[in-house]
């Protein structure tokens, strides 16, 4: 059966990230029998300029039809002026909420040949290999009430509300549980249950599931607390559950230790296992057009694609191998680069992953 996979490239390098990952795509489809239809639509910024909507309505039917959506990156400095709900951000926040990708999955992985390029020393992040599963669709990003008001003293005030039902903690529980199960048994659930209501009700529905995966060891930790063990002995966590702010702040530092934010994938997924797929870095407009993008977090969240919503975990297998031969040959981009190895540009690297697939 043929699979539908959208392609929303976005805005800054999001495009040339994406050129590179359908490359990839189109190559296991040629080379390796993967039975795709490939769809382009807008979002974000460019949606802006061409629709006025960051998520155009053709855009969401696409989307929900697809089986899966391989996503760029959105936003930038030409679209800050808009209107909260008219911002490129908007369009990715609707996105999620309204094909309901609850479930967000961060690896953070050191690939042995950048552990020079790590914030931390090499025996701490060696052999890294973590997985942070966000709740992404509930929490202080959509509760309500929210907003701004002046208040009886004449002064500005703004307010969000955070708020998860134990429906939501039990769908996105039993998710990393799930994984937890297939990798090495160990979940460490982060919360703030010593001061947040919220957080309390979140750690009594996880240790209420803890009874029905016997094989996973839980384990609980505050979110300051988490911080810290993240940068002093990060090798401690295997797969870690938590809400989505603190997961949020949780995986972008994760982010760091594997050298380069351009080396990490993501998957947001639905209960049905269908997911929209990206890079966890942003836009960076700064870089766009230049040709110097890292594409291997989006060629790594096509090998993510695989596994997940198409359940081709053979292919994903060679396309997280051809990644590693490469980054063996000396090949980097500019923010995994040393003096050892060779410069390659956005272009080159996705060619490189392309020629090693072939």
């Amino acid at each position: 059966m043929t699979a539908r996979i959208l392609v929303m490239p976005g805005d800054g390098v999001g495009p040339e990230i994406c050129r590179e990952a359908v490359r990839v795509l189109e190559t296991l489809a040629h080379d390796h029998g993967l039975d795709i239809e490939l769809e382009e639509a807008l979002v974000g910024g460019a949606a802006i300029d061409a629709a006025g909507d960051p998520l155009p309505e053709s855009s969401l039917v696409a989307a929900r039809e697809a089986d899966a959506i391989l996503f760029g990156a959105i936003g930038g400095p030409a679209w800050d002026s808009q209107p909260r709900d008219k911002r490129p951000e908007s369009g990715l926040l609707r996105l999620r909420s309204e094909l309901e990708l609850f479930a967000n999955l961060r690896p953070a992985i050191l690939y042995p040949q950048l552990a020079y390029a790590s914030a931390l020393k090499p025996e701490i992040v060696s052999g890294l290999d973590i997985m942070i599963v966000r709740e992404l669709t509930g929490g202080i990003y959509f509760g309500k009430p929210a907003g701004t008001l002046t208040n009886d003293q004449g002064h500005r005030e703004a307010f969000n509300t955070m708020r998860y039902d134990e429906v939501e903690i039990e769908r996105i529980g039993r998710r990393a549980f799930e994984i937890a199960g297939a990798r090495n048994g160990r979940l460490c659930s982060v919360d703030k249950a010593n001061v947040l209501d919220v957080s309390q009700l979140w750690r009594d529905v996880m240790n209420e599931l803890a009874a029905d995966y016997p094989q996973v060891s839980l384990t609980h930790m505050y979110v300051d607390n988490a911080a810290m063990q993240m940068v002093r002995a990060p090798k401690q966590f295997d797969t870690v559950v938590t809400g989505n702010l603190f997961g949020d702040i949780l995986s972008d530092a994760a982010a760091m230790l594997t050298g380069s934010i351009g080396m990490l994938p993501s998957a947001s997924m639905d209960r049905h296992g269908k997911g929209m797929y990206e890079p966890v870095h942003g836009s960076a407009p700064d870089i766009a057009g230049q040709g110097v993008a890292n594409p291997l977090a989006a060629i790594l969240s096509v090998a993510m694609l695989l596994r997940y919503s198409l359940k081709r975990g053979d292919l994903a297998d060679k396309v997280e191998s051809a990644v590693g031969y490469a980054l063996d040959r000396g090949l980097r981009t500019r923010d995994i680069m040393d003096h050892e190895t060779q410069v390659a540009s956005t272009q080159e690297m996705g060619g490189a992953i392309v020629d090693m697939l072939r």
